[in-house]
């Protein structure tokens, strides 16, 4: 795999062919690239809303209304549709059940290990919470994080796909009933496959970014 020929060849999209489908196969892999990014202590603050269907879309599309409507055929024209949605909070409750799940999958060969995951995991959540006072953001963080892998595993495989803010993100909240599950929505990222309307394609535009010496320091 040539990493810098796929960064090149991909772009943010913004005319999907809405004749072309992800294929059945491709989406465990994409639903795989969602489940498994990294995330600060895997805390995995986050959920996923996807969309692969004219109903699901049009409910996504709520959020591209008004001030957004420029971003309303880009999720309807998609393939499929991620809203990426991040927890409001991560109570005791939440952090024993993440400890649950990974000494289910075998991540710790003894107590000792697993308590000061445990605990471990608790220092850098109160971190956040109490002294750099940006809980909210440091978990919103790792949803980001988690849209880049995503960005880039979908471009190995040869998907398109374009991620969008330009939504409206308390419409969405009250269209998936998000805050009162304990989520709120980040951003939405369509995924499928470009058009040759597209006009990274009609302009044949080469992709520009800051040269090297400025933006690299080497020690």
């Amino acid at each position: 795999m040539n990493i810098t020929k796929i960064m090149n060849w991909r772009y943010s999209t913004k005319s999907f062919d809405p004749s072309k489908k992800i294929s059945k196969e491709d989406f465990k892999h994409l639903k795989s690239l969602l489940r498994m990014s990294p995330s600060s202590t895997n805390i995995q603050p986050w959920h996923f809303i996807i969309a692969d269907n004219e109903s699901g879309k049009e409910r996504i599309a709520k959020g591209a209304e008004g001030f957004f409507h420029f971003n309303e055929p880009k999720i309807k024209n998609a393939s499929h549709v991620v809203v990426f949605c991040s927890r409001t909070s991560a109570d005791q409750d939440y952090m024993q059940h993440l400890l649950a799940q990974e000494d289910k999958d075998g991540r710790y060969p003894n107590e000792d290990i697993k308590q000061g995951m445990h605990d471990a995991r608790n220092i850098f959540a109160d971190i956040h919470r109490y002294d750099v006072k940006d809980f909210q953001h440091w978990m919103e963080k790792q949803v980001y994080l988690n849209m880049g892998s995503f960005l880039l595993g979908v471009a190995a495989m040869g998907i398109d796909a374009l991620p969008m803010e330009g939504v409206d993100l308390k419409a969405l909240d009250e269209e998936f009933h998000l805050r009162e599950k304990g989520y709120t929505s980040i951003a939405v990222i369509a995924i499928g496959y470009r058009d040759e309307s597209d006009f990274n394609i009609t302009n044949k535009t080469p992709k520009s970014r800051l040269p090297e010496e400025e933006i690299f320091t080497l020690l």
